[in-house]
């Protein structure tokens, strides 16, 4: 090695720290680059997202990622992996090792597999170990203003019935929730209108605001900041009361059909043979985590309820959940992938 290269070598790792730490203070992962140096020599606990970046899983789970750094004892580093509604992501957590420093975070679309798709790369119950289901996210029809001159449920009905064949709507992808959440809606309005599903929630939105597809469902969090623009329209919400984040949406059950009322969950979990004491631990850290008060600031900004369950009652709820989509997805008429 010359006296250049050793020269070279202190500058070279101190630019990739600077490098490094800028990216992760953006993401607000850290909060300070010295935490980043006492960081580096730590090893970093996986949160693997099944979704693609701005989605609300992952608008969520962002908001949180320092405060969960400090509750868990180890940084926290966030990686996107989504595709196929979610099957990507969910099957590299379930190849990992039920260490606790691999974890992932799920919505409804983790028990709906089952119904939609023929056969799956691993089991939705027997491959993980459920952690806690942290609670539930609003959802919203929403418009493209441009293409949909309508403002309310009672409008969009009579526009859409006028003109089946001149409009469409939007989904993440064929059997995932917000398919579901649309599809639920079409039936309680007695519609037919085409579905085209996309890969993700970020091409659905792109998408719906450059005004290739007409209407969709999706959750709050991630479009607050369209509706605020005005480059998407709010038309209801799917809970069965107002959501205080957005208090002058109005539900679409108020609006003239009582029967719809859905909202997404999200859940943390862990491969298969988690130890009992580990899973607890996880949860405990991550309850305190979503507890602080920054977190819980940004919670209510997005209109999320928090309200963390036991592992064991984590288990029993996605069982539930499963049964209850099955249902729903035969109901709904959803092809088999």
């Amino acid at each position: 090695m010359t006296r250049e290269t050793q020269n070279l070598q202190p500058i070279n790792r101190r630019h990739t720290l600077r490098g490094l730490g800028a990216l992760l203070l953006g993401s607000g992962l850290i909060s300070s680059p010295l935490s980043l140096l006492a960081q580096t020599t730590e090893r970093a606990v996986r949160f693997i997202l099944p979704v693609g970046a701005g989605s609300g899983v992952d608008t969520i789970v962002r908001a949180a990622g320092a405060a969960m750094g400090k509750t868990l004892g180890h940084p926290v580093v966030i990686e996107n992996q989504p595709g196929a509604g979610g099957i990507v992501g969910t099957s590299a957590l379930v190849k990992s090792a039920p260490d606790g420093m691999t974890l992932s975070v799920v919505s409804n679309n983790h028990v709906v597999y089952p119904s939609v798709y023929k056969s799956l790369p691993f089991d939705p119950i027997n491959d993980i170990t459920p952690i806690t289901v942290l609670g539930s996210t609003p959802f919203v029809l929403v418009v493209n203003p441009n293409k949909i001159p309508a403002t309310n449920v009672k409008d969009l009905v009579a526009l859409l019935k006028a003109k089946p064949d001149g409009y469409n709507y939007a989904s993440s992808g064929n059997g995932t929730i917000l398919h579901l959440a649309a599809e639920m809606f079409m039936e309680e309005a007695q519609l037919k209108i085409k579905h085209i599903p996309y890969k993700g929630v970020g091409p659905m939105v792109t998408d719906l605001i450059g005004g290739q597809v007409d209407l969709g469902v999706l959750s709050l969090p991630s479009v607050q900041a369209h509706l605020k623009s005005g480059a998407l329209r709010a038309i209801g919400v799917g809970s069965a009361a107002r959501v205080p984040a957005a208090p002058e949406i109005p539900t679409i059950a108020e609006q003239g059909l009582p029967n719809y009322n859905i909202e997404g969950w999200f859940a943390v979990i862990g491969p298969a043979k988690l130890p009992p004491a580990e899973a607890k631990r996880i949860q405990a850290a991550v309850a305190a985590a979503y507890a602080t008060p920054e977190v819980k600031e940004a919670m209510a900004k997005q209109g999320n309820t928090i309200n963390p369950s036991t592992p064991e009652a984590a288990a029993q709820f996605f069982r539930t959940e499963m049964v209850k989509y099955a249902r729903l997805v035969k109901k709904a008429g959803v092809e088999l992938q």
